[in-house]
């Protein structure tokens, strides 16, 4: 008897844990605005999950929010900015370029350039191995020579 209380208990609790937030809207359309917002929008405690991701208080009432801000009308453009002025792009996965997030988007460019300069550069620089080694002057060739061949004997 105790082994079937556990075990429907056990199934019981799986269906508990697989429960989901029934969002319902006046106009089917904002469904699908809603899902791709909230999967845009990063949750700022978790700091690296989307709103659609996370479990949090905090993500819980911004999708709250955005199902608000919908059912209000706003576009996509509209609750981004609202959300924005209040969280800071740090909210958005994708944030806007201008003049505070240019090192963003402009980083990794200048590195892959400076990377490439380097490697131009040190592949030139360095000799190819069918050219061996070149002395400066005269005296540094004779005396490689007279060591060569005192070396052999």
């Amino acid at each position: 008897m105790r082994s079937f209380v556990f075990l429907v208990l056990l199934l019981v609790s799986g269906t508990v844990n697989a429960t989901s937030d029934l969002v319902v809207f006046s106009d089917p359309s904002y469904a699908a605005r809603y899902q791709t917002m909230i999967l845009e929008l990063r949750c700022p405690k978790c700091q690296n999950q989307n709103l659609a991701d996370s479990n949090s208080p905090i993500s819980q009432d911004l999708r709250a929010e955005v199902q608000r801000l919908l059912e209000l009308g706003m576009t996509n453009g509209e609750i981004e900015q609202h959300l924005t002025e209040r969280y800071s792009e740090f909210i958005l996965y994708r944030p806007q370029v201008n003049k505070s997030t240019y090192l963003l988007w402009l980083a990794p460019i200048v590195i892959l350039v400076i990377g490439m300069l380097t490697i131009l550069g040190l592949t030139r620089r360095s000799p190819t191995a069918s050219e061996g080694q070149k002395f400066d002057t005269q005296d540094d060739q004779q005396r490689l020579d007279d060591l060569l061949k005192n070396g052999n004997k």
